[in-house]
């Protein structure tokens, strides 16, 4: 007899008949088990039948995922992934338009399944559908007029299942035709198009611009920026993500000398503003999704800066020291022509000497050498002219005020422009690719065509109100560098919507607020380092450690829908997780679309007992990442994710939508194993509770210094006639 583990009792389902119920043992070949199954109801030709789940995912049991099956499971006898293919290979060029139109229905909704779609792709199916695209269905073509509804959903629920369908990776995109790009680049030119078949034609372009160098080529040709713009002024958010899909991988895929002149169309066209304008101050919430792509575009925006970083100056091109000279000009009012009259050569130089000291060069003789490092290059010396030409009474007010100053007092300009520029382009991630899971745009980096010359602008002022704030001297420049940052890293934090907004935000980060801030939070790190305070704190930790074990299974017990990510490209699929609430099963399965609030258990077809759970394992040690090499390769996606192991070699994988929900989740998974919570999450949490409640049971001795050490014990007194006799 099989052992228990190796039992799967399920339910049955054969259109027409009552649900059988059997016990399917994991070591018996899927054949035999489909046969006996067969058998059961008399149906001849065992072969030509197969297993699915009888849930939405509709998805084929195999032998490479039998084994997730579980109890209680409903699964439905159905035809075989083989001959369904056939059949639907066959129905999807009837002449019949009512057949047709059902066959690609089935086709979109089976193409999902990975086993289906290997048996249709093996039938050519690929080449099948391109050619219905390619034609254009000529024959119902001319029948569009009068049956245009028809017609529409045929061609949308073409191209929904060549997506499906290339959406596994089994087929290489550079495969297809000009006349294939041509065709789907027109659905997207037209003005007047259905907008599933525009979403899916936009999905389309993406995939091969970004899968395809031979085909971003062709592509390019066919789509211009101008025909793209008109599908971001609608008020359909999801056409609008698919549009700047596409405008970023055109961006992303561009060779190096062209995606300068891309970035001037993208301007032409005012790209920036009809962003604005339709997308993060249209009169909805932005989408994880739509926040990822603009997160890219401005990514991608900011790289075109990476030339400029990391090219050094040419001490001996005049070009480039004209601008110095300019910079010079704009700051003491010096003619040009000055420079070259009257006077000896050696006053002149004295002259260029202690103006270049003034502008706080540090190379006084020769400014050029200052720009020769990279980062940040010749970046840092464009911002300052553009500070110089655009804020020219901020630009003399602070090079005037330093230069009268002494001299370990002032503030070099030139020097803190330098430095502010680097650091900068580190916080921005100047020359670095977008990452896969990040949502992190900045709306205020869309209110200006030279955002990050403005943001410097804004960075430069604040350095120079720091540095007299501080009363810094040049011995102090490394830490006044320390605070610009840390002020420009926590006005970020909030997202200004603009720029004038940013300025605000940073008016209330003084250099006297970050001491009061940095004072907070050492307190609630560090609390005090006394043995009584220390003693305190082993004795509530305890009960802190709980509180916040019941947060993490209260939070699981709510679910987390995740999103599902390949190596190849993001998609909108999602699956749905959640603890029971007597904390004894992990109830999961796939959702339509990412939900609004929580889903309730019994519409979750899949469970895992936690007692069947043997380990929790986390980023490269996960089966799922071990499988994909080009996830393996993703630093972001491999920090998230992490899986549960049960029985045999089984296992429930996940990728975590954000950083704080992987906490929260490993948190409650080890929790409930009885092992300890490790996450930076929890060690956060348990400072923060620790302190405020160390301080809450301090509160009445407050300004009373508690000893380092207890009081010494008094000697014993030589009698003890004072005490109190009762009798």
């Amino acid at each position: 007899m099989p052992p228990p583990s190796d039992i799967v009792k399920v339910a049955i389902e054969w259109p027409g008949a009552f649900p059988r119920l059997m016990e399917i043992d994991q070591k018996k070949p899927l054949s035999s088990i489909i046969k006996e199954v067969c058998d059961g109801w008399s149906l001849l030709s065992h072969e030509k039948y197969a297993l699915q789940h009888a849930d939405s995912s509709g998805f084929y049991i195999t032998e490479k995922n039998r084994n997730e099956i579980k109890n209680g499971a409903i699964l439905r006898l159905t035809s075989s992934p083989t001959h369904n293919a056939l059949q639907l290979h066959e129905r999807i060029q009837s002449s019949s338009m009512d057949v047709k139109l059902e066959s690609l229905k089935d086709l979109a909704k089976l193409s999902r399944d990975i086993t289906f779609a290997q048996e249709f792709i093996n039938l050519d199916g690929i080449s099948l559908l391109t050619q219905m695209v390619e034609s254009g269905n000529e024959r119902y073509q001319k029948l569009q007029k009068i049956m245009k509804p028809c017609f529409g959903e045929m061609l949308s629920f073409t191209l929904t299942a060549f997506v499906e369908l290339m959406d596994h990776g089994i087929v290489s995109w550079d495969t297809f035709s000009v006349a294939f790009i041509k065709k789907i680049a027109s659905y997207v030119n037209k003005s007047a198009m259905d907008v599933s078949i525009l979403q899916r034609s936009l999905a389309i372009l993406e995939s091969m611009v970004l899968n395809s160098h031979d085909l971003y080529q062709k592509v390019a040709q066919e789509i211009t920026i101008g025909q793209l713009i008109p599908h971001l002024q609608g008020t359909d958010q999801e056409i609008q993500t698919y549009t700047i899909a596409v405008i970023n991988a055109l961006f992303l895929k561009a060779p190096d000398d062209k995606r300068q002149e891309m970035a001037n169309i993208l301007a032409q066209k005012q790209l920036r503003s009809i962003i604005l304008t339709h997308v993060i101050r249209a009169q909805r919430a932005i989408n994880n999704e739509m926040a990822h792509q603009l997160y890219v575009l401005q990514v991608l925006t900011f790289n075109l800066l990476e030339d400029r970083m990391m090219t050094k100056m040419d001490p001996q091109d005049q070009a480039q020291r004209d601008i110095i000279f300019e910079l010079r000009r704009i700051a003491f009012d010096v003619e040009p022509e000055q420079n070259n009259i009257g006077g000896s050569i050696e006053k002149r130089k004295s002259m260029y000497t202690r103006d270049y000291k003034k502008l706080g060069f540090t190379n006084n003789v020769n400014p050029a050498l200052d720009f020769t490092h990279t980062p940040p290059g010749m970046l840092a010396l464009d911002n300052m002219l553009y500070f110089a030409k655009h804020h020219q009474d901020a630009y003399i007010r602070i090079v005037l005020e330093n230069s009268s100053r002494e001299d370990k007092h002032e503030c070099p300009f030139g020097r803190s422009s330098i430095e502010l520029t680097k650091m900068l382009c580190e916080i921005l991630k100047v020359g670095e690719l977008p990452s896969e899971t990040c949502n992190d745009f900045h709306p205020m980096f869309f209110t200006h065509d030279r955002s990050f010359e403005e943001f410097f602008c804004i960075c430069i002022q604040l350095l120079n109100k720091t540095w007299k704030e501080m009363r810094a001297t040049s011995e102090d420049f490394n830490k006044v560098m320390q605070v610009v940052k840390e002020q420009i890293m926590r006005a970020l934090t909030n997202k200004p919507s603009s720029l004038d907004q940013f300025k605000c935000r940073l008016q209330n980060l003084s250099y006297t607020e970050i001491l009061k801030i940095r004072q907070s939070e050492r307190m609630n790190q560090e609390d005090f380092q006394s043995r009584p305070i220390l003693e305190l704190k082993e004795k509530i930790q305890p009960e802190i450690i709980e509180l916040i074990k019941q947060q993490r299974l209260n939070r699981l017990v709510e679910g987390t829908c995740f999103r599902k990510i390949n190596s190849r490209r993001r998609q909108d699929k999602f699956w749905y997780c959640r603890l029971s609430p007597n904390h004894k099963v992990l109830h999961y399965g796939d959702v339509e679309e990412s939900p609004q609030g929580e889903i309730p258990h019994d519409s979750l077809q899949d469970k895992l007992p936690v007692a069947d759970i043997k380990a929790i394992v986390t980023g490269k040690d996960c089966p799922h990442m071990k499988e994909k090499g080009a996830l393996k390769q993703n630093k972001d996606i491999l920090e998230l994710a992490f899986s549960v192991m049960y029985d045999s070699n089984c296992q429930l994988n996940f990728i975590a939508p954000d950083k704080h929900e992987y906490c929260i989740w490993t948190d409650g998974l080890n929790a409930l194993l009885g092992r300890d919570m490790i996450s930076d999450l929890t060690r956060n949490d348990l400072d923060t509770l620790l302190s405020m409640e160390i301080k809450l049971r301090l509160l009445d001795l407050e300004n009373i210094q508690i000893p380092d050490v207890p009081p010494p014990i008094p000697k014993e007194p030589s009698n003890y006639d004072f005490v109190y006799d009762c009798n």
